[in-house]
C-alpha cells in the first residue's frame, strides 16, 4: 500500500545551522505517529516541512503520492492543530470552524453539515454560539481541533496541543484524541516532548534528537529494547538506572567496581561477542526487593535515602553498594528513609550498552 506520507533526504538548514540531516520516514496509511524528544531536536520543525510553512533545503515530502515539497499549506490536504489555540476572539466557535470552508467557497449547506458533523465528534454542540472568551481551555483546544477537522483532510498533524494545559485535561483530551483517530482512521503525527503522551497514543514513535531520527518502533518496542543509551534514559520516569563497568571477554559477566553480574539469560545482538567497557542499564520497575530479591540472579544490600508515595506505587531511592538506584515498588509498601534493603533483579531484562558509541548490545 502507498504510505500515506513519505519524506526521502529532508535536511533543513538556517544559515550554517542544520537543523534536520537527511532525514527519511514513512508514515502508513491510517497510523499514529508521535515525534518525541526534548526542546530543539527538531521535531515541530519537522512538522511544519510536511505543513508547507517552512521551505525544505534538500529532500522531497509526499503526501498520499503526490510530491507536495513546494506546494502551497492550502494545497497539502491536510488540518492542523497548534500548541496556541489560534482560535478567532470575536468569531463563535460555529464562525471559526466554518472560516476556512466559506474562505473556499464550499456550499452553505455543506459548510453546515461538516461543522455539525465536527461538532457531534468532538462532543461541542452545546459551544457553537459561544466566543473563545467564554470557553475553558479544554474547550478551546477541542474547537482547535474541530476547526481542523471540517477540512476532511486525510492527514492531521498535532503540534504539542495539551502542553498549555492542566494535568487532569491533559490526560482526559489524550483519551479524546485516541478515540477520535480510532473513529476517523485518518494519519495523524503528533509532536510531543511528553513521554506518556507518546507511549500512549502512538502506533509508532520517532525518537528525535539533533535533527535525525535516533529510533522508530512501537511503543513496547522503544521501551523494551532502546536503540542507545540516550533513548533508554529519555524514555522512562524515573529514568533507567546505569552501571558503569566491564564485559569479561567471555561475554558472561560484567563486572562493576567490586561486583561481578552474571549474564546469563541476557540476549546479545546475534553474531556479536561483546566486551570491554559498557554501561549495565535497569528500569526501576525490573528491580525486585525483598522475598523476589533474594530469588534475584543478582543481588545488592542497600539503605533507602528517600521515598516517594504516588498512590498506585511508591518510589524508593536506594544507595547501594556505592551505587545510588531507583526502585519501584508497591504502593502499599511499609518504607522509610534510613531503611536497610535488599534489592535485586534479573539481567535478562537489562540493557547493555557499548561505552563508547552507546549503541545497545
Amino acid at each position: 500500500m502507498e504510505p500515506s506520507i513519505s519524506i526521502k533526504n529532508l535536511a533543513l538548514s538556517f544559515g550554517a545551522l542544520e537543523v534536520l540531516k537527511d532525514l527519511n520516514l514513512e508514515v502508513a496509511q491510517g497510523e499514529f505517529l508521535v515525534l518525541l524528544g526534548s526542546s530543539g531536536c527538531g521535531k515541530s520543525t519537522l512538522l511544519n516541512c510536511i505543513a508547507g510553512l517552512l521551505d525544505v533545503t534538500d529532500g522531497q515530502i509526499f503526501i498520499g503520492g503526490r510530491n507536495v515539497t513546494w506546494q502551497e499549506p492550502s494545497k497539502r490536504g491536510i488540518g492542523m492543530v497548534f500548541q496556541s489555540y489560534a482560535l478567532y476572539p470575536q468569531m463563535t466557535v460555529a464562525g471559526n470552524l466554518s472560516f476556512g470552508l466559506k474562505n473556499a467557497r464550499l456550499p452553505k449547506a455543506e459548510i453546515e453539515e461538516r461543522v455539525n458533523r465536527a461538532a457531534k465528534i468532538l462532543q461541542i454542540e452545546p459551544l457553537l454560539k459561544r466566543k473563545p472568551a467564554a470557553l475553558s481551555g479544554g474547550q478551546r483546544q477541542r474547537a482547535a481541533i474541530g476547526r481542523a477537522l471540517v477540512r476532511d483532510a486525510n492527514v492531521f498533524l498535532f503540534d504539542e496541543p495539551l502542553s498549555n494545559l492542566d494535568a487532569k485535561l491533559r490526560a482526559d483530551l489524550r483519551v479524546e484524541i485516541k478515540q477520535l483517530h480510532q473513529k476517523l482512521s485518518n494519519t495523524m503525527i503528533y509532536v510531543t516532548h511528553d513521554q506518556i503522551e507518546a507511549m500512549t497514543l502512538a502506533d509508532r514513535i520517532a525518537i528525535m534528537r539533533g535533527g535525525l531520527i535516533l529510533q522508530l518502533g512501537s511503543p513496547n518496542e522503544i521501551y523494551n529494547k532502546p536503540v542507545n543509551k540516550y533513548v533508554a534514559e529519555f524514555i522512562g520516569s524515573p529514568s533507567m538506572n546505569f552501571f558503569d563497568g566491564q564485559i569479561d571477554d567471555s561475554s558472561s559477566k560484567f563486572s562493576t567496581g567490586a561486583q561481578v553480574f552474571p549474564l546469563e539469560g541476557y540476549g546479545f545482538k546475534e553474531g556479536t561477542s561483546p566486551k570491554g567497557p559498557a554501561w549495565l542499564g535497569i528500569r526501576p520497575e525490573h528491580m525486585v526487593n525483598g522475598a523476589e530479591a533474594e530469588a534475584a540472579p543478582i543481588r545488592m544490600q542497600g539503605k533507602v535515602e528517600l521515598v516517594e508515595p504516588l498512590g498506585s506505587d511508591t518510589l524508593a531511592r536506594v544507595s547501594a553498594e556505592g551505587h545510588s538506584l531507583w526502585v519501584r515498588l508497591d504502593g502499599q509498601v511499609s518504607i522509610s528513609d534510613g531503611d536497610a534493603i535488599t534489592i535485586g533483579f534479573d539481567p535478562a531484562r537489562a540493557n547493555i550498552f557499548d561505552k563508547t558509541t552507546e549503541n545497545r548490545l
